[in-house]
């Protein structure tokens, strides 16, 4: 239970950055921090939510603490870039001077608007030629953002997160900012907060990044969310140091829960270890009587492609999820029966090898030795990926390669019968013209009398101009040899009649 002497502190504020993919998010937080993620993160995409802390001095010598959020810029991702903004004090929206306000853009404003959180506009790439700040800002008002002496209230400023000119500027509104909003904590509540990402670890076990939003979470206490648990035996800071113990604002790392927390869900840190274990007992209750559901997809399509997922983290899950829900193949839905963080297993192999048309990925995570060789012996295809719209390129060829195929005729052309010349126990020479489309020699035809198909036969001979040829284009009269044990009469049409798998 919380302390009921308070002891009120300024915390930390956390901000979010959040904009458009390839607008400078990472860039802009690699130089604040002197430390290189872009580099770090496959095809320079960030894919994860990261946490980071910097003790910012601001130009009048007060030195104040952030912690920065970073959320990707990725379509897929919208959900974790809305989580990112729900956890944050203030948002930063990082718009690139060269192309202005683009689609994600605008999705990251909505969800800055809808949690009413307090904005500034970061205007980055100042630096490059094509740079042009009134072009930006009109498209800013395009979707509803009016900054300050553009008709509006919302700050900002212009940067460039490679030469670092006024990122100073920058972090001195961050600071600004917070002191309006009036940011502080009870130092003696039970730390509580949200869970930004959760993985196994394939040395030290499950573990997950925590944010802290109020009070304070101290060694020796135990964390629980939801149904999992974990000691504070093994918590570190942002930079991978063992610590004490972390205050409202601050990101740390958790390892030791008995199961994967799920991303985006709130924590407790109880001082009792069995104040824990019963609130995660209480939740696993209420799962088992069906008074907790978790989503799932809802799909109508006709055939059902298996799919099984093992990533690193629960937030790749969620982004691959949401990318799936994404691909329309005619036809065709996506069931994951099977979706977990960590190594790709043996016995995923083994599930996925049930089913031939299973599609196993793995994303961003490590195959175990086993599986491999399982792999092998079994013909199952392990896939894997780094980067999320390359593994969507990929389901969307492999569904459609999957799927039933039906053939289907076509009506590729026709011509109307002029003349019957005559016939044998074999074949039938007629004469006509093409009216639409075209004829081609051996090709396979529908003979129809008005609108009744009376059967089919197959062009064994096509002449124009008394030549045999191969085509004969609509507008111009050929002469056929048609084998069919149908008769052709005068006034009938033909049908070219061409097989499509669909």
């Amino acid at each position: 239970m919380s302390n009921p002497v308070k002891n009120v502190s300024k915390r930390a504020p956390i901000v979010a950055i959040v904009g458009h993919v390839d607008h400078g998010k990472s860039s802009l937080l690699d130089y604040i921090r002197k430390s290189n993620v872009v580099d770090g993160e496959a095809g320079g995409i960030t894919q994860h939510i990261s946490a980071y802390e910097v003790n910012w001095k601001t130009s009048d010598g007060k030195e104040s603490p952030i912690t920065f959020l970073d959320t990707p810029g990725h379509a897929a991702f919208s959900s974790m870039r809305e989580r990112g903004v729900d956890i944050a004090d203030i948002a930063i929206l990082v718009v690139s001077a060269e192309d202005g306000a683009k689609p994600q853009t605008k999705e990251s404003w909505k969800a800055i608007e809808k949690s009413g959180l307090p904005c500034i506009v970061a205007i980055n790439k100042i630096d490059k030629p094509s740079a042009n700040l009134d072009m930006v800002k009109n498209s800013l008002s395009d979707i509803g953002i009016f900054v300050e002496g553009w008709g509006g209230t919302v700050p900002f400023v212009g940067i460039s997160a490679k030469m670092g000119t006024n990122i100073d500027e920058l972090l001195d509104l961050i600071v600004i900012q917070s002191e309006i909003i009036d940011l502080s904590f009870d130092a003696n509540e039970e730390g509580s907060g949200v869970i930004l990402e959760s993985f196994v670890d394939s040395k030290r076990g499950i573990s997950a990044t925590l944010i802290v939003k109020k009070g304070k979470v101290h060694a020796g206490s135990t964390i629980q969310v939801e149904d999992a648990t974990s000691p504070t035996r093994i918590m570190e800071n942002f930079l991978g140091k063992t610590i004490k113990e972390a205050s409202a604002g601050e990101p740390i790392k958790i390892t030791g829960f008995n199961k994967v927390p799920e991303t985006g869900k709130t924590f407790t840190a109880h001082d009792k270890k069995r104040d824990a274990e019963d609130a995660a007992s209480i939740f696993a209750q209420a799962i088992k009587n069906g008074n907790i559901f978790s989503d799932d997809f809802n799909f109508t399509e006709d055939f059902a492609l298996p799919i099984i997922i093992k990533a690193d983290t629960y937030g790749s899950l969620e982004a691959i999820e949401k990318e799936i829900l994404a691909i329309k193949i005619d036809g065709v839905r996506f069931k994951i029966i099977q979706k977990d963080v960590g190594l790709v297993m043996e016995k995923d192999v083994s599930m996925a090898s049930i089913d031939k048309t299973c599609a196993l990925i793995s994303f961003h995570t490590g195959i175990d030795k086993k599986a491999i060789e399982t792999a092998d012996r079994l013909k199952v295809k392990i896939n894997s990926f780094d980067i999320i719209y390359k593994m969507s390129e990929w389901l969307s060829v492999y569904a459609e390669a999957a799927r039933p195929k039906t053939e289907i005729e076509e009506v590729a052309g026709s011509l109307k019968i002029i003349r019957v010349f005559n016939r044998s126990k074999t074949s039938q020479v007629v004469g006509g013209k093409v009216f639409e489309g075209y004829l081609k020699n051996h090709g396979t035809i529908r003979i129809m009398r008005k609108e009744t198909i009376i059967g089919k036969g197959k062009i064994i001979e096509l002449q124009s101009f008394k030549q045999e040829v191969d085509e004969v284009k609509e507008g111009n009269d050929c002469g056929l040899m048609i084998d069919s044990k149908y008769d052709i009469a005068e006034g009938d049409t033909l049908q070219l009649i061409i097989k499509k798998i669909v």
